[in-house]
């Protein structure tokens, strides 16, 4: 049986074993999806940009950032001032060193990338403070496009990766899963988690919930993401094995996944120890609590790197994004690659968008 030291098995063990000995012979491929919510202009919500007008270029400056190794929609790269870079840095590095290729769909960005990927059509998704997030009509179409997208590929590959980009998406996410009667807590992309805001826009949002079907609940109170994401796991489980890259927000994608149906045995959720180890959130019950998939955690061992950037992963900052995780366990079973040698990996990336952004 494979035993990584990096990686720490939560929920059905037994099953994380399987996939892990299952898949890490066979091909990966990685679907980036891009999405957006309203919800992410509530000031104070979430750092995935520098304000509320920046936030809807994340998604496309990620996938350009994926593809091309710079950005086209903004100036630069994807870096705080200080330093802090996206999770798409060691998406890139995880994706890049083991080979596997990956594809980017637009499921509800604001904004379009300059690249090619699967468009959807999808609108973005409303501010749920205030409104409904989506028509029920719309989740019924952003789920039967996932069926579509999922099924497809799935049928190129061993292991489809799925991993997002949703400014605010841990708060539709929080939404959502107490909206099917989860006690979730949440994790955040800021170190001091604003969880009072959080859970006074999800109360104004649930009070607005008036049928049990699950499309009108994800509707009032989701985000386009969680509908995509879930359709393209009832069809790509059925074909292929199939891993979450995420964290909070994978977590609502498997609870509305399990009232559409998806085959168990072929599903794991891939994250870090980041997610795993946040003290402010409940990640591993609640995927036990939800449905009997695996769920797999990786320390890429940031808090060992000689630059503050990449430290702060550790200290709480972003601790996941862009189908982080999953991608570099996928990484580490395709190369064999340790969390020692995927850090020096990441540094030399790092340097590299560090020199970028000083010339």
């Amino acid at each position: 049986m494979i035993f990584l030291e990096d990686f720490e098995l939560f929920g059905n063990t037994a099953q994380a074993q399987n996939f892990l000995e299952s898949v890490k012979s066979g091909r990966f491929l990685f679907s980036f999806v891009m999405s957006y919510t309203q919800t992410c202009e509530i000031p104070g919500i979430t750092i995935a940009g520098a304000d509320s007008d920046s936030m809807q270029y994340t998604p496309p400056a990620d996938a350009e950032y994926l593809h091309y190794g710079h950005c086209k929609t903004i100036d630069g790269i994807p870096m705080t001032p200080d330093g802090k870079p996206t999770p798409g840095i060691l998406t890139k590095t995880a994706l890049e060193s083991a080979s596997i290729p990956h594809l980017t769909i637009n499921a509800g960005s604001k904004i379009t990338p300059q690249l090619p990927f699967i468009e959807t059509g999808l609108s973005f998704g409303k501010n749920i403070s205030v409104e409904p997030a989506m028509s029920d009509s719309q989740v019924s179409t952003a789920v039967e496009f996932g069926r579509i997208v999922g099924r497809n590929m799935a049928s190129l590959t061993d292991c489809l990766v799925i991993g997002e980009s949703i400014p605010a998406g841990t708060t539709t996410a929080l939404a959502v899963l107490q909206a099917f009667g989860f006690d979730a807590k949440v994790s955040s992309s800021i170190p001091t988690n604003p969880t009072k805001l959080k859970n006074e826009i999800v109360d104004s949002a649930l009070k607005r919930i008036d049928s049990d079907h699950p499309y009108s609940v994800l509707a009032k109170v989701g985000d386009p993401m969680i509908a995509f994401v879930a359709g393209m796991l009832s069809s790509a489980s059925s074909i292929s094995k199939v891993m979450l890259a995420g964290g909070t927000q994978m977590t609502a994608v498997l609870a509305f996944a399990s009232k559409i149906g998806f085959n168990e045995e072929n599903t794991a959720i891939g994250t870090t120890s980041y997610i795993t180890n946040d003290q402010n959130a409940n990640f591993t019950n609640l995927v036990k609590e939800i449905a009997d998939v695996p769920a797999i955690s990786v320390n890429p061992g940031l808090h060992n790197s000689k630059y503050s950037g990449l430290k702060a992963f550790s200290e709480g900052y972003a601790k996941e994004g862009v189908g982080a995780g999953g991608c570099i366990i996928s990484s580490m079973l395709k190369t064999g690659n340790t969390s020692s040698k995927f850090l020096n990996l990441v540094e030399q990336e790092y340097d590299r968008l560090s020199t970028m952004s000083t010339s």
